[in-house]
């Protein structure tokens, strides 16, 4: 790829040496109010993807007490009876939410948080690199070094004069992730241990390229701004969970990034911890304490996203669900079916999406995973065409290619 971002990116430098050299890409002068933009909906919409790297347990998240099967399998034991009986959130029918899960339930009682259970990709390597790879590029099948992600490819068939298409889309990760990698640009940041240059510093440095490089300097001028909109870009004390400071940072760059009214329409994040095949839990252990964090981003992306909202889907993917039996180390073994979110005032959420397959035994995919019966890239086409307006040929063609039998899923956004 001869795109000197990208080249740049991949080095993995410090925060302000990265936002200094993409500079001109945070100059988000475009024509911001677009009305046409995403299919007529006349907003100014904003998409972020978060991706759940390790593989979440559907389960775990969103339980299903209502499945007669479910007991004896999920609460095999005293401790996780207690720990499921005790931390159960009603949605209705045969499904609730994992008791950690508060501002999730909340969203979701508004009507603000939609979740689509038995969900996976074509996947069906339990590998997370493969499995990964095929959530990420949107390939039917793996495929080594893939060139382009499917969000990349979706910003490319954006209809012109969109008012998403001009901006640069952010990746909040060390380097470019696969979704986003592709010929649409990108620009990156990744939370930094690194002390910041003072102000006079950048100054001294401003006076340098000054007659040296003006570009440089014009680039150095433009991430310095945007860094000063960053700060720490951390959550308030108090309010992190343990061991969240990194996702806490990202979430704080996101909305600060994403909230202002010249800021990137398009995001990627990741989320990291997922594969909990020890001491899984839950209400304690490691599926606990990932649903603690995961319930700050989500009250975090809410509140810090309050002035666009109304006009935003929050899209929370993981690359396979996890084995639906205990393991021998009160953990869950890498599986096939698992869960996605979707999340904003745009979303007509207060449902849960699914095509139940069941949990007896011979309902099991291979005897021992929740079986998948929604296609994740039905998912995708469906926000895609009705949020930023993709057009279905495109969708079919280029952006998730030999994918026919995943038609969009239908009516997930408000009208």
């Amino acid at each position: 790829m001869n795109d000197p971002f990208h080249d740049l990116a991949a080095r993995r430098i410090g925060r302000r040496g990265l936002l200094a050299a993409a500079g001109p890409l945070f100059a988000w002068n475009f024509v911001p109010h677009a009305a046409s933009a995403a299919g007529g909906r006349g907003e100014d919409q904003r998409l972020l993807v978060i991706v759940l790297r390790g593989g979440m347990d559907g389960l775990a998240a969103v339980p299903v007490p209502g499945d007669p099967a479910f007991a004896a399998l999920r609460e095999a034991t005293p401790r996780l009876r207690q720990e499921m009986q005790g931390n159960l959130l009603p949605l209705g029918g045969i499904y609730a939410l994992n008791g950690h899960l508060t501002r999730l339930h909340a969203l979701y009682g508004r009507g603000e948080a939609l979740i689509v259970h038995a969900a996976a990709t074509p996947s069906r390597n339990r590998s997370h690199f493969e499995a990964q790879d095929v959530l990420e590029s949107g390939l039917p099948t793996n495929v080594s070094n893939a060139p382009s992600g499917w969000l990349n490819r979706a910003l490319a068939a954006m209809p012109r004069g969109a008012a998403l298409r001009p901006a640069p889309a952010l990746a909040v990760a060390p380097t470019i992730p696969l979704i986003m990698r592709g010929r649409s640009p990108v620009t990156s940041w990744q939370p930094q241990a690194f002390e910041a240059a003072d102000a006079d510093t950048i100054r001294r440095l401003q006076d340098l390229y000054g007659t040296a490089d003006p570009a440089m300097a014009e680039a150095l001028r433009r991430g310095a701004e945007v860094d000063g909109i960053l700060g720490t870009a951390r959550g308030r004390p108090g309010q992190v969970p343990p061991g969240g400071a990194v996702v806490a940072e990202s979430v704080g760059a996101v909305v600060r990034l994403m909230a202002r009214p010249d800021g990137p329409r398009v995001g990627v994040m990741n989320i990291d911890g997922w594969d909990t095949h020890v001491d899984q839990g839950f209400g304690t252990g490691a599926a606990g304490r990932q649903m603690t964090l995961l319930d700050y981003t989500v009250g975090a992306l809410e509140e810090g996203l309050a002035p666009v909202w109304g006009s935003t889907v929050v899209m929370i993917v993981t690359e396979f669900g996890r084995t639906v039996r205990i393991n021998g180390s009160a953990g869950t073994d890498h599986g096939t079916a698992t869960i996605a979110l979707l999340l904003g005032g745009a979303v007509k959420g207060g449902r849960v999406i699914a095509d139940w397959p069941g949990l007896a035994p011979g309902q099991l995919y291979e005897g021992r995973d929740l079986a998948p019966t929604t296609d994740l890239r039905g998912v995708f086409k469906g926000v895609l065409a009705e949020h930023v307006g993709v057009p279905l040929r495109a969708l079919e063609a280029e952006v998730f290619p030999d994918s026919g039998g995943a038609r969009p899923v239908q009516g997930l956004l408000r009208a």
